[in-house]
């Protein structure tokens, strides 16, 4: 159970996202189709609050001090470069944004632009939710190759 939960955290988190959380949970030995589906599901747990909710904390980090300011321009800055391919493919740019497993991309990033751009909830999660799929692939075909190398 540990290690499944080991997993879902890892998949939770930003920046490591299910780029992390597949390959650890085959090297430890876990069920490959439930290393997946756990690392998707858990990766879009914190999809519907970022969109629905990340403005608002946005404000407040603002109002609280110069330093939080600071990192919510920052913040709002990577997301407005990004959501130019968004911007440019509609919903398709937003898809590739969070398929492609590569640092400063995933589920994190897709739903900050989507919040940044104001797309609905019900319109974004889909699409991310689809990239997460297309990234958990394309990690665990990446894993698969890498244990065949080393053995």
């Amino acid at each position: 159970m540990r290690d499944w939960l080991t997993v879902a955290l890892f998949a939770m988190l930003p920046v490591v996202e299910l780029r992390g959380a597949v390959p650890i949970g085959l090297s430890l030995g876990l069920a490959h189709i439930p290393v997946l589906i756990v690392s998707i599901l858990a990766n879009m747990v914190p999809v519907p609050f970022i969109i629905l909710g990340i403005r608002k904390v946005f404000h407040w980090m603002r109002r609280k001090s110069a330093k939080l300011e600071h990192l919510v321009s920052k913040l709002e800055g990577r997301a407005a470069k990004k959501a130019d391919l968004v911007r440019k493919y509609e919903l398709l740019g937003l898809y590739v944004l969070v398929a492609i497993p590569l640092p400063g991309t995933g589920a994190w990033t897709g739903a900050l632009v989507a919040a940044v751009m104001n797309l609905r909830l019900k319109a974004a999660f889909p699409v991310i939710f689809a990239g997460v799929a297309t990234a958990a692939a394309v990690m665990y075909l990446l894993s698969l190759g890498v244990g065949a190398v080393v053995n």
